[in-house]
This record gives C-alpha cells, sequence and structure tokens, in this order.
C-alpha cells in the first residue's frame, strides 16, 4: 500500500471513473469532487470528510472509511461490498438506491436518511443510529441491527427478515406490512410486553 496522504485538501476535481484501489487517506478534505464510477478495492480513508462528493454508480470492494463525514452528498447507485464504515456520519446525503453486502457499519449515523429501496444484506450494523430513517420498501436482510436506535423510523413495506431486532421497540416505529420472519415475531410481540408460549 503506497505511504497515507494526510491532512490534504481536494477541491472542484474530477475523478470520474477513478480507480482508488489501496489508496489511503487520513484526515483529508473531499469538496465538490467527481467521484461518478470510481472504483475503490481495498482503499483507506480515515477520519475524512466529504461534502458536495458525487459517488454516483461507485463501487467500493473490501474498502475502509472510518469515521468519516459525508455531508450532502450524491450516492446514487452507489454499491459498497465487505466495507468498513464505522463511525461514519450521512447528512443530507442522497442515498438511493443504496447497495450495501456485508462489511461493517456498526456506530454509523444515518439518523432522518432516505433509505427507500436500499437493498442492505448481512451487513453489521451495531448501535446504528436510524432515528427518522425511512426504510420504506427496503430490504434489510440477515443486517445485525443490535441496540440500533430505531425511534421515528420507516419501516413500512421493508423486509426485514433475518436481522437482529432485539433492540427494536413496534411501538416507535412505523411497521404496516414490513416483512418478518417466525422469530423477528416472537421477539416483537415480546417488546411489547406479550407472554409468547406454545
Amino acid at each position: 500500500m503506497p505511504e497515507p496522504i494526510e491532512d490534504a485538501t481536494f477541491r472542484d476535481e474530477d475523478w470520474y471513473a477513478e480507480d482508488l484501489a489501496d489508496r489511503h487517506f487520513v484526515r483529508c478534505t473531499f469538496n465538490r469532487v467527481d467521484l461518478t464510477e470510481a472504483t475503490s478495492r481495498g482503499a483507506v480513508f480515515d477520519g475524512c470528510n466529504f461534502g458536495d462528493v458525487l459517488f454516483n454508480v461507485s463501487r467500493h470492494t473490501d474498502s475502509a472509511f472510518t469515521r468519516c463525514v459525508f455531508t450532502r452528498c450524491n450516492l446514487f447507485e452507489a454499491e459498497f461490498t465487505g466495507c468498513k464504515l464505522v463511525g461514519s456520519t450521512f447528512d443530507r446525503c442522497d442515498l438511493r438506491p443504496l447497495t450495501v453486502t456485508e462489511g461493517d457499519w456498526s456506530f454509523a449515523t444515518l439518523a432522518g436518511a432516505d433509505l427507500r429501496g436500499a437493498r442492505l444484506t448481512g451487513v453489521r450494523m451495531r448501535e446504528t443510529d436510524l432515528s427518522g430513517a425511512d426504510l420504506t420498501g427496503a430490504a434489510v436482510r440477515g443486517v445485525d441491527l443490535a441496540d440500533a436506535q430505531w425511534r421515528g423510523a420507516r419501516l413500512s413495506g421493508a423486509d426485514l427478515r433475518g436481522s437482529d431486532l432485539t433492540g427494536l421497540d413496534p411501538a416507535v416505529v412505523q411497521r404496516a406490512g414490513a416483512v418478518v420472519d417466525a422469530v423477528q415475531a416472537v421477539t416483537l410481540a415480546q417488546a411489547l410486553g406479550f407472554d409468547v408460549r406454545g
């Protein structure tokens, strides 16, 4: 891996379809950078700030965006596979439609995020802040959501089968038509105070 680039600022740059494989950035700032159709494998962004950055149709595999802040970024049809986004924050970003497969997004902040139709599969999202997020019609399958924050989230029509919902209070979310499996149904019933018996 090349030497990390530290404390640099990139502004109004065109990185369209850039290959970011194994690049390493620490505490860098990216403003109005076009990363449309960019790809990364094994790249590391640690403590970086992204403002008004275009990630449209970008593909990221086994890369890390840890403790990063994304503000007003566009992630239209972006895909993250096996990526680590622990402790990162998304603020007023366009995240539709987002695809996340495996990886670790624990402690991420997605409060108020528009995640309608998102596809989240097998990803670890422990203690992620999803309060006020809109997951209407999303596929959230096999996701570790232990101790996630849910208050005010919209889950109508979402497919939640196989995900860990142990911290979800059904009374604080919109849930009409959300799909769960039998084990989850018991967990949710218990959260509402029911004594479930065979």
